[in-house]
């Protein structure tokens, strides 16, 4: 391919690519499958890496992230964002509508929307392009987190068509959808992280990581109602929404123009019931006056526009009475007290069970057997218990006392430092840890051994064939044929009978068998070592390429890999600290499971950097920084995060950070330019 057919093809695969992002995430009306995309996506990315003289700044490829933010830029706000009145009060609306009416003294039509429970951002465009995201913060001044916003698909980085303004700003919603809100947590649960609360504090959690990368992977979107500013294309709020839709913009159709007060209601009695059927949380409506003249002229208090006012729904309670709590222990051993309750219809469901987190929960509610509670769906999803009828509460309810004991083993509990829940430490003797750790070990993003699936690893471990994962590469045809077991009804499930035939032995076998082929990162992160998931695992397991490496590191070396904390490099060393982990890996060894990285035959690549730890640093002439850190790891390096005393090299660009420098000279660290770099691997 000569450099003019690159140009082109790159140029007409980033404009279709674009086209189709846009269809997908902004009118939710694709024309292509997922592999058709992702095929012509891989074969952009190829060509950028070949010709990245040729890339431009919109492309697909940069949605996927990659840059690390350490510290979030201050910038001050050109227009404040004030926050808005809020009411639960439908009199309160009518007085508001009446006093508006009052002070333009002329007819006011209003706009109704949806009001996203989301985080609130700043988007400013100029000459089309996306220059800077900018959160709320405390309303003067936001925080910078351009670069983890432009991994968002729904946000454009370059407007369609035409007649936007030369320099402008929108503002909007950073959301995450229910669906993407439930797999979060299930990752997190599985690698023992406490799961987000709601979708809110989901998408604020990942607007403010600082790997821009894994922003990428959270699936947030991003709904925008409000462009504050002059010269605009028309002179009232509802016709520059609808305008800015045909830049590209995702302005969400759940809007109206209303001119009385039944109009008004009509749209919020409509959404208080239609919004169970949204796949994202709201909570409630805001009401605008649509002209910008008459804004002009009801001006602002020193919080909120007067202009507009917020109707928040409540949220949807139900009254039941507490009968008992269990408590159940974790994959982690975190101990999570369960709340017994009689049934009650809730959102539409039966909710016979709502959790009460953690024993400061159950304190600061000071939560009794039988007592009348409210209940409540957390962001419309996982009951709770948010408070009790103290007038109803039975003579002679006694406060509740947090176990201190594992309800399953019987050993004593602990509370670490910093840490809301309590845990069972003992890791090896402990049942629902046990079975909880097979179940994360055969699932299917670490080993993938599906046929073992639910209800055939509790068979194997009470018939005590199995105690933990390496048990399971032992186990032969005459163990497992005509097991069987019927479990009775619990709540919320019927009575199951698990047996072993024929047909369900083999399967489970050739299962076990397939797995010994099970890359490296997936067989660490199927230890189930706490805090480590799948990103941490890749990361460990590129920066040291076999589990032998990774155990002999020490608490420096750890914290050097980049992204990893003191949190994740103490647990790494309590797992290898203990003989019956380094056990298990030998016999999981001895299985011959995957424990180091394959090694790719590339003769692109050399082994001349020799295991060098080298910083990445600044702006390159012809690399990005990705690039240059998978050029050191094709030719023997070791990418690290920080500077410390064991850094081999800084290779540093324009723009580089004065500290590292600095700290480079005084460590006596060589600094490379990039130039010196590949006369190195040359």
């Amino acid at each position: 391919m000569t450099d003019a057919e690159a140009k082109n093809r790159i140029e007409a695969l980033t404009t279709e690519l674009n086209e189709h992002n846009y269809r997908y995430y902004v009118l939710s009306a694709p024309v292509i499958s997922d592999y058709e995309f992702d095929k012509k996506l891989r074969e952009l990315e190829e060509l950028e890496k070949r010709y990245p003289q040729y890339a431009f700044e919109d492309s697909p490829t940069k949605r996927v992230g990659g840059d690390i933010t350490k510290s979030f830029k201050q910038v001050v706000h050109q227009y404040p964002m004030l926050s808005l009145s809020n009411t639960y009060s439908k009199q309160e609306v009518v007085d508001f509508i009446n006093r508006v009416k009052k002070t333009v003294g002329e007819d006011v039509e209003f706009v109704c929307e949806l009001k996203y429970d989301g985080v609130a951002i700043g988007l400013k465009y100029e000459n089309g392009k996306l220059v800077q995201a900018v959160t709320r913060g405390d309303g003067v001044r936001g925080d910078d987190v351009t670069t983890n916003v432009k991994t968002i698909r729904s946000i454009p980085l370059k407007l369609r068509g035409s007649g936007y303004p030369e320099s402008f700003e929108i503002r909007g919603e950073i959301i995450m959808s229910r669906q993407s809100f439930n797999r979060l947590n299930k990752l997190r649960e599985e690698t023992g992280e406490m799961p987000f609360a709601n979708p809110r504090n989901a998408a604020s959690g990942s607007l403010k990581m600082q790997d821009s990368a894994e922003v990428a992977k959270r699936g947030l979107d991003c709904f925008l109602y409000y462009m504050p500013g002059k010269n605009l294309p028309f002179d009232n709020h509802y016709d520059n929404m609808t305008e800015a839709r045909k830049w590209g913009l995702k302005v969400p159709n759940y809007m109206a123009k209303c001119k009385t007060v039944d109009e008004i209601f009509d749209f919020i009695g409509y959404w208080d019931k239609a919004r169970r059927d949204l796949p994202f949380d709201i909570d409630g409506v805001v009401i605008k006056v649509n002209s910008f003249r008459q804004q002009e002229l009801l001006g602002y208090t020193a919080k909120s526009p007067r202009w507009a006012i917020a109707y928040k729904f409540k949220a949807e309670q139900a009254v039941t009475t507490l009968r008992s709590i269990d408590y159940q222990v974790g994959r982690t051993g975190a101990i999570t007290p369960v709340a017994n309750l009689d049934p009650v219809l809730l959102a539409g469901t039966v909710v016979k069970r709502a959790s009460l987190h953690n024993a400061d929960i159950i304190a600061k509610l000071d939560v009794r057997i039988g007592d009348t509670v409210y209940v409540e769906k957390g962001g419309e999803i996982i009951p709770k218990i948010v408070g009790v009828d103290l007038s109803k509460r039975p003579p002679g309810a006694v406060k509740i006392s947090f176990i201190s004991v594992c309800p399953a083993c019987g050993t004593k509990l602990v509370r670490e430092e910093g840490e809301a829940a309590w845990r069972c430490p003992n890791e090896e003797g402990c049942p629902p840890q046990l079975k909880g750790k097979l179940e994360h070990f055969v699932s299917r993003r670490a080993m993938n051994i599906d046929s073992l699936g639910e209800g055939k690893i509790d068979l194997l471990f009470d018939k005590e064939l199995v105690r933990n994962p390496a048990d399971l590469y032992d186990l032969t045809f005459s163990d497992l044929i005509g097991l069987e077991k019927t479990y009775p009804a619990e709540e919320g499930k019927k009575e199951r009978k698990v047996s072993f035939q024929e047909k369900t032995v083999e399967n489970i076998l050739n299962g076990i068998k397939q797995s010994v082929e099970v890359p490296f990162p997936r067989v660490l992160f199927a230890l189930g070592i706490r805090y480590v998931g799948e990103t941490v695992a890749k990361k460990l397991a590129l920066h040291f390429g076999s589990i032998d490496r990774l155990m002999q590191a020490d608490f420096e070396t750890l914290i050097e890999v980049n992204e990893i904390g003191e949190r994740i490099a103490e647990s790494l060393l309590d797992y290898f600290k203990k003989p019956s982990n380094i056990h298990l890996i030998q016999r999981l060894k001895d299985h011959h499971l995957k424990f180091e990285m394959e090694q790719v035959d590339d003769n692109a690549g050399t082994g001349k950097l020799n295991g060098a730890a080298i910083v990445v640093s600044g702006v390159f002439k012809n690399f990005s920084r990705d690039e240059l850190k998978a050029l050191i790891e094709k030719n023997g390096g070791r990418n690290v995060a920080s500077v410390s005393g064991k850094t081999d090299y800084l290779l540093a660009g324009e723009n580089m950070g004065p500290a590292k420098k600095q700290k480079a000279e005084r460590l006596g660290v060589r600094i490379i330019t990039e130039e010196e770099f590949l006369k190195m691997i040359e």
